[in-house]
């Protein structure tokens, strides 16, 4: 492993940011912040530097406010549960501009997040070679700007991981996914949630354990490209959510069948998570 110490993270202040800050933290890690919000203006733990900035704004600025930096660890993406919102498009250029003003302040590990959604329809594991046929606006602007940035970066003596993410739960109430939806509906009084067939199956992981395996993807470099963050196994979507709402007491069932399952999602589709697991064993 090559010992990394100052990781300049995006999206720090949001859903899954703020866990993968807390467990670089527990990983020993200074953590740069960037925030586009005056400085105080949010509450991160102790030990965190913000970097007051834009990253669509002047991102030369911003390198050169954070002194050096070791790794870029990108997790900032706007509407990312909105799958065919129009940004996704508009903004591509920009996440690939802020990389390309990394590459320029000379920071020589460059980590992004990625997402299942590149994939498309695909129905089994999915590892590093699966090929990639996305369906979705969110899906095509993450496999172009992975893309790219393989381009950018060619002979460029630069370290790349692109961390894919698949079905994340927990934290639910900062979150837009099912689960959260369907904890803000019990909290409103409601006793029926309207659903699909619920037979899909998914690879399901916690946020805490996502932001564990992030961190520990990102604090390495032994292990690089493609890296699944994942359970590794399959799950209904309705065996995960029955178990979901029993576990936290709700009292709300589920409406079958009434909204028809997405056209782009796999009867079957999980993570093959040979390389997490190989870089989480190393770290042990």
């Amino acid at each position: 492993m090559v010992p990394v110490t100052r990781i300049l993270v995006t999206g720090a202040n949001g859903y899954i940011g703020r866990h993968v800050v807390a467990a670089l933290l527990d990983a020993g890690a200074t953590v740069l912040a960037v925030d586009r919000a005056p400085a105080g203006a949010a509450v991160y733990p102790p030990g965190v530097v913000q970097v007051q900035g834009d990253i669509f704004d002047d991102a030369d600025a911003l390198f050169a406010r954070a002194g050096s930096v070791d790794t870029v660890l990108h997790l900032a993406w706007e509407k990312g549960f909105v799958h065919n919102d129009p940004v996704h498009i508009d903004k591509l250029p920009h996440h690939l501009r802020f990389f390309e003003a990394a590459m320029r302040a000379g920071v020589k590990h460059l980590v992004s997040l990625g997402t299942m959604h590149e994939v498309g329809y695909h129905e089994g594991a999915i590892d590093e070679s699966t090929p990639t046929s996305p369906r979705s606006l969110y899906g095509i602007a993450k496999d172009a700007l992975r893309r790219s940035l393989g381009v950018v970066a060619d002979g460029k003596d630069v370290t790349l991981q692109w961390l894919r993410c698949f079905y994340i739960y927990g934290d639910d109430e900062r979150g837009n996914s099912i689960f959260g939806k369907i904890a803000a509906a019990a909290a409103a009084g409601q006793h029926e949630f309207p659903f699909t067939s619920g037979k899909n199956e998914y690879d399901f992981i916690e946020v805490s354990e996502l932001a564990r395996q992030i961190a520990a993807a990102s604090l390495q470099t032994s292990v690089t490209g493609i890296i699944n963050c994942c359970s590794g196994r399959p799950v209904s979507l309705a065996d995960q959510v029955e178990s979901y709402i029993a576990r936290h007491g709700y009292d709300i069932s589920l409406a079958y069948g009434a909204f028809p399952d997405r056209a782009y999602d796999s009867p079957a589709v999980w993570g093959d998570d040979s390389k997490i697991r190989t870089i989480l064993s190393a770290q042990a």
